[in-house]
């Protein structure tokens, strides 16, 4: 209740609760910012960018192409692919309209189609991503999708990261490429179905997210940062701390928990059920049909000043 002061606050049990640090208040591990970028599709003018926060991130699950798994990659990608949005006012269009009539004559507002787009503005320390497992069947009752969605070990996100409009670096027009091998639909523009050309051969990424090499998961906890040149390099990386996993259907259930154990530099993984907790591998993590991921952002190369 806005009117009760934060002193006057109290708990039933342990009396009088302590404040919340401003150190929180201020950086919060698990805010970011999304930013919405609109153009237009007649006049091509860009509206100004939006900025909106989040403290996780709900992915869709897209559906499934017969013969290829689907990744992390899949869902995030289907996150910030471009949509449609018809019938919004276009200033500029408007003004455009208004210059080749006549002084004194008023103008209707003129309603185009934009081209809407989701990018991550501000990557946040901790990231937590929920992949939407409710769907609805064609007769409206809800659905649980089971399928496994691949995840690795260690998560790059440099390809959803927001930049300032400009010519771009060799950083992003490899990840470019990167995308457009090996998410099908990219390259040729239709969402979900795979290319026409097969990539040739020795051009496929070093990492992608949610089906990485083998090689690169021989030694668990160690990122191959080697295997990149300076350029290539991610910049922002992250590194799985825990996942939650539901166990049931859309009416009832259970969720247990997979989670690093504290020591022995994070190698050891834990399954918590309750009060019930035993060891668990590397393979048994990410062979889980997640809920929710848990990434803490870990250091690539050098970060940037700005």
């Amino acid at each position: 209740q806005p009117e009760i002061t934060q002193k006057q606050i109290s708990c039933r049990t342990r009396g009088s609760l302590p404040p919340v640090s401003n150190h929180w208040k201020s950086q919060h591990p698990f805010h970011g910012r999304l930013t919405s970028n609109m153009v237009c599709k007649h006049c091509e003018h860009q509206s100004p960018v939006r900025f909106d926060t989040f403290d996780s991130l709900s992915l869709s699950i897209p559906a499934a192409v017969w013969g290829r798994p689907t990744t992390l990659d899949h869902c995030l990608h289907h996150f910030i692919s471009s949509e449609s949005v018809k019938d919004v006012v276009c200033d500029n269009c408007t003004k455009i309209q208004a210059e080749g009539i006549l002084n004194g004559q008023s103008i209707e507002n003129q309603r185009t189609t934009f081209v809407k787009q989701l990018k991550l503005g501000k990557l946040p320390q901790c990231l937590c991503i929920h992949l939407q497992r409710l769907s609805w069947s064609n007769q409206g009752t809800p659905l649980k999708r089971h399928e496994h969605v691949q995840f690795n070990e260690f998560l790059v996100m440099d390809i959803y990261k927001y930049r300032v409009p400009g010519p771009k670096s060799s950083q992003e027009q490899l990840s470019q490429k990167n995308l457009e091998e090996t998410t099908p639909g990219i390259k040729d523009g239709r969402a979900g179905k795979p290319s026409d050309a097969e990539q040739p051969a020795g051009t496929k990424p070093l990492f992608m997210n949610g089906a990485s090499s083998s090689t690169f998961l021989m030694s668990p906890g160690t990122f191959p940062l080697a295997a990149f040149s300076e350029c290539r390099a991610p910049l922002y990386l992250y590194r799985l701390m825990a996942v939650v996993v539901h166990h049931g259907d859309m009416h009832s259930g259970h969720f247990v928990t997979f989670r690093r154990a504290p020591g022995a530099r994070g190698s050891q993984w834990l399954w918590i059920s309750d009060e019930s907790v035993r060891r668990a591998s590397l393979h048994e993590v990410l062979a889980a049909s997640a809920y929710l991921l848990f990434y803490e952002r870990v250091h690539g190369r050098a970060q940037p000043q700005s």
